[in-house]
């Protein structure tokens, strides 16, 4: 796959070998339909490949997401067919693996509200620098499913089981500062200078030893692969989540703006 391929990720190179790739769906706050969340896929393996860029820098377009997570229409699909929870199930796995096996440094700059597939790029990243007035959450508990994108592979690792567990079952929302407190992102920054400062790292890294920095990524990221067989299952038990009852109450729920009433939660008659 080439860059001029890619539909909704669009790429700026910049100085010292720096590539920019912007997630492009503002008018959705960027979030993933069928062909984005496979182009998540394909990425890692473009850049890792392609001796011109020693860092790449993520972001979202416009001032509001980084990116939503999934587009409705595709959890909605997901919910009726074991096809297409097959095939995403695939491609999430391959988000994540792919991303490890990356060996360029791989900077986010989480210029506003992250979740689902998008927080798990923004997250797994090596480096992450989030708006102070941001918002993440994993949000998969509010729609009835479990957490499996990426979460029990590298929430505990990054702030901790007592906090992975808490807003993981909860699916609360964190704002980069308290996400910068607790350890779930590198550094919090002013809206307007997260991605100036994401591109300075990335620049920085550029300039540094690449054979030592891909080196170094290579073994740190062994403490995520080690915690493969976790997230193999997390994932699995997401899937069969979505052919539940809650799922489809979750989804009724979101898009009608109310709280969920799910099956699983109401007391036996």
């Amino acid at each position: 796959m080439r860059y001029e391929d890619f539909q909704f990720i669009q790429f700026d190179r910049q100085p010292d070998g720096v590539l920019l790739a912007t997630l492009n769906r503002p008018e959705v706050m960027n979030a993933t339909n069928n062909r984005m969340h496979w182009e998540l896929t394909q990425l890692w393996g473009v850049v890792h490949d392609d001796t011109s860029v020693k860092a790449i820098v993520v972001t979202g377009a416009g001032e509001r997401a980084f990116s939503a997570g999934g587009d409705l229409s595709m959890v909605e699909e997901m919910a009726s067919s074991q096809e297409a929870t097959l095939r995403v199930m695939k491609e999430a796995s391959d988000i994540v693996y792919n991303m490890l096996a990356c060996d360029k440094p791989i900077i986010s700059a989480i210029n506003g509200t992250a979740v689902g597939a998008g927080l798990a790029v923004a997250l797994l990243a090596d480096v992450s620098v989030m708006a102070e007035d941001a918002k993440l959450t994993d949000g998969h508990a509010r729609l009835g499913v479990s957490a499996g994108d990426h979460a029990a592979l590298i929430w505990p690792l990054l702030c901790g089981m007592a906090k992975a567990k808490y807003y993981l079952m909860t699916a609360d929302f964190v704002d980069g500062r308290e996400a910068e407190r607790i350890g779930l992102v590198s550094f919090c920054a002013p809206r307007a200078e997260v991605l100036p400062r994401s591109l300075a790292i990335a620049s920085r890294l550029a300039g540094g030893s690449q054979t030592a920095i891909r080196a170094t990524k290579k073994s740190l990221n062994h403490w995520m692969r080690q915690a493969g067989p976790i997230f193999d299952n997390s994932l699995a038990l997401e899937m069969l989540c979505f052919l539940g009852a809650d799922v489809k109450e979750g989804l009724a729920a979101l898009r009608e703006k109310r709280a969920p009433d799910f099956p699983s939660a109401r007391l036996p008659q």
